[in-house]
C-alpha cells in the first residue's frame, strides 16, 4: 500500500484513459487493504472486550474438487445384516392369543437394542483377622476399586467428559438423575485425579511418534488458561495425535515440545548446524563448540553454561538455546528424517520443513477483487494451481524424475507469471519464495500435501473450549490435553475409546488393549 500524501504528483489532466484506469484501480486495492486493516483491528478490539470475532471465511475445497471422481456407473455400497454384527443377551417368547383352530408355525425374530443404565452399588465386607503378633489383617479390595467410586462410573465419567464434550455440572446432573450420590467435588477429583499412568502413556505417544513418523503435521490454536492467553499445539499424522497448552506459540516453545518430556539441552551436531543456519555469530558458535561440556540437564544449568561463556546479548542467547533445543531433540532420536509440514507460521519452520498446499491456495481465494479483469485473471490462477495440485497427488502415487522436472517447471510457470492484478502478482511473487517447501514433496514422495489432519484433530480442543471455556489447575490442563490425546489416537488406530479406558482402568472383562506406543510403532514399521 502506497504511503499517504498531502497533493497528488502528477497533473490528472494529462494521463490518459488507461493511465487514469491503472490509477483508480490501485486505489481500490490500497482502500481493500485499509478495510483489511480496519477489519483486523476491529476483531481485535472484539475480542479484548469479549465480544464475538468475525465469521471465518469457509475455505476453498480444494482437496476434494482434485479428488478423482467415482465412475457414474458404481454400484451403491448395501448395508451388511444387523444380526451377524450383534451377540444376542436375551431371547424372549412373546405369545399371543391363537383364535380355535389355529396352527402353529413357530416364531419370527425382532431385534431390539436396548440400553442398561442404573446404579449399582456394592458392599464390600472385608475380613479382618488379628495375627498372633497383635497385627489386624484386612481383605484388600478386588482390582479396579479405587475410592468409593467404581471403574465402572469412572469410565463413564471420563468418556462423557472427553469423548462426551458434556460438562462438569451436567455429569453431577446426569449421575445424580441415575441415582449416585455425588456432588461436582468428586466428580473434578475423577477427572483430574490418579491419572498418572494415562499420562504417561500420552508422553509416550508423542515420543513414539516422533521416533518413528516419516512426516508430521503441525498447528495450534488459543486456549484460556488460569484466566490468560494460552495456545495448544497439535502434533501428529495418521498413527497419532498429540496435544500441549502452553503460554507461547514461539519457535522455542514449538522447540521445547518436540523433546517429548525431556528437559536436557545438548550441544551437538545438530546444534550446531542449527546456530548456523540462523546466522549466529561464528565466535559464539566456536566457544560453544569448543567447551568440553555439551550435555545440560535443564535450564539452569543451560543458563548458567551460557553465562560461563559470556554469551548474554538476547539475540544469541535465544538461537543457541533454540539450537540446544533442536540438538536435544535429535539426540532423542526424534524427527531424524522427518518433515514438519505445518500452514506457514514461523514458530513452526525447523528441520526439514514443508507448506500445507490448501493453505496457499486460499491466500490467491480470499483476494479482493474490483474489475473484471482482477475477477479474470484470479479465476485462471486458482485453476492453474488446483491441477497443479491434481498433478502432485498423481506424482505422489507414481514419482519418477520426468514427472518431477514437469511439476517444478509448471510450478515456476505458475508463480512466476505476470497476471497484470497488480495485488495477485505480488503474492505469487511471496508464494514463489516457498518453492523448496511447496515441492517438498517432489524429494519426499510419501508426506501429504496438506494440514487437513491436524485441522480435523484440533477441533475437539476448539470444541472443548467452546463448551468448558478455560482450565483453572495445572493439573486439569493436562489431564484435558492428556485424555484428548488418547482419545484421538485411539480413533487413529481403530480402538474404541470406551474399550480402552476399561482396559486402563481394569475393568473385568474388559478387551486388552496393548500399549498405544506399542500400536504405533508397529504401524510405522515396514511390512
Amino acid at each position: 500500500m502506497s504511503p499517504p500524501t498531502d497533493s497528488l504528483p502528477i497533473d490528472l489532466d494529462l494521463l490518459s484513459n488507461a493511465e487514469l484506469k491503472r490509477l483508480v484501480v490501485k486505489q481500490w486495492e490500497d482502500l481493500a487493504e485499509l478495510h483489511r486493516v480496519v477489519a483486523a483491528l476491529r476483531d481485535e478490539i472484539a475480542r479484548l472486550k469479549g465480544g464475538p470475532p468475525r465469521p471465518n471465511i469457509k475455505p476453498s475445497g480444494m482437496e476434494q474438487a482434485t479428488d478423482p471422481k467415482p465412475p457414474s456407473g458404481s454400484e451403491r455400497r448395501t448395508r451388511g445384516d444387523t444380526r451377524s454384527k450383534l451377540s444376542i443377551d436375551e431371547e424372549r417368547i412373546v405369545k399371543v392369543a391363537a383364535p380355535p383352530g389355529a396352527r402353529f408355525k413357530g416364531t419370527t425374530s425382532f431385534l431390539v437394542q436396548d440400553l442398561v443404565i442404573r446404579r449399582h452399588v456394592v458392599n464390600f465386607r472385608r475380613e479382618r483377622w488379628l495375627t498372633a503378633d497383635g497385627r489386624m489383617l484386612t481383605a484388600p479390595l478386588p482390582a479396579g476399586i479405587d475410592g468409593h467410586f467404581g471403574p465402572e462410573l469412572r469410565r463413564f465419567v471420563l468418556a462423557q467428559y472427553h469423548q462426551g464434550q458434556t460438562t462438569a455440572p451436567r455429569l453431577v446432573t446426569l449421575l445424580r438423575t441415575f441415582g449416585i450420590l455425588i456432588s461436582k467435588r468428586e466428580v473434578v477429583r475423577l477427572l483430574n485425579t490418579g491419572h498418572d499412568g494415562f499420562h504417561a502413556e500420552a508422553r509416550d505417544v508423542l515420543r513414539a511418534g516422533l521416533a518413528s513418523s516419516p512426516w508430521i503435521t503441525v498447528d495450534d490454536t488459543g486456549a484460556r488458561h488460569q484466566a490468560k492467553n494460552g495456545f495448544c499445539t497439535q502434533i501428529g499424522n495418521d498413527h497419532f495425535t498429540w496435544f500441549g497448552t502452553t503460554g507461547s506459540k514461539s519457535r522455542l516453545n514449538f522447540l521445547s515440545l518436540l523433546r517429548a518430556g525431556h528437559g536436557d539441552y545438548v550441544v551437538n551436531a545438530a546444534a550446531l548446524a542449527y546456530m548456523r543456519e540462523r546466522a549466529l555469530a561464528g565466535h559464539v558458535i566456536a566457544r560453544l563448540a569448543e567447551h568440553p561440556d555439551r550435555c545440560f540437564a535443564d535450564q539452569a544449568a543451560w543458563n548458567a553454561h551460557l553465562e560461563k561463556l559470556a554469551i548474554a546479548a538476547p539475540a544469541p542467547v535465544l538461537i543457541a538455546t533454540e539450537g540446544a533445543l533442536w540438538g536435544s531433540v535429535q539426540a532423542h532420536g526424534f524427527l531424524r528424517d522427518a518433515v514438519i509440514i505445518s500452514d506457514d507460521a514461523g514458530q513452526f519452520n525447523v528441520g526439514q520443513h514443508g507448506l500445507c498446499w490448501v493453505h496457499t491456495e486460499r491466500l490467491v481465494h480470499k483476494l479482493d477483487t474490483f474489475t473484471d479483469q482482477n475477477r479474470a485473471a484470479q479465476s485462471t490462477v486458482r485453476t492453474e494451481i488446483w491441477q497443479l495440485y491434481r498433478d502432485l497427488k498423481a506424482y505422489r502415487c507414481a514419482p519418477s524424475e520426468q514427472h518431477k522436472a514437469l511439476l517444478a517447471a509448471e510450478f515456476d510457470r505458475i508463480f512466476t507469471g505476470k497476471t497484470g492484478f497488480v495485488t495477485l502478482d505480488r503474492l505469487l511473487a511471496r508464494l514463489n519464495a516457498n518453492k523448496p517447501e511447496l515441492l517438498k514433496v517432489l524429494d519426499r514422495p510419501e508426506i501429504p500435501l496438506h494440514t487437513n489432519g491436524t485441522e480435523n484433530d484440533i477441533r475437539c480442543h476448539v470444541t472443548r473450549r467452546k463448551v468448558s471455556g478455560g482450565t483453572r489447575s495445572d493439573l486439569g490442563r493436562d489431564c484435558r490435553d492428556a485424555f484428548l490425546t488418547l482419545f484421538k489416537t485411539c480413533a487413529k488406530l481403530g480402538i474404541s475409546f470406551w474399550d480402552y479406558l476399561g482396559a486402563r482402568l481394569k475393568i473385568p472383562g474388559s478387551a486388552v488393549i496393548p500399549p498405544l506406543p506399542e500400536l504405533i510403532l508397529a504401524r510405522a514399521r515396514p511390512p
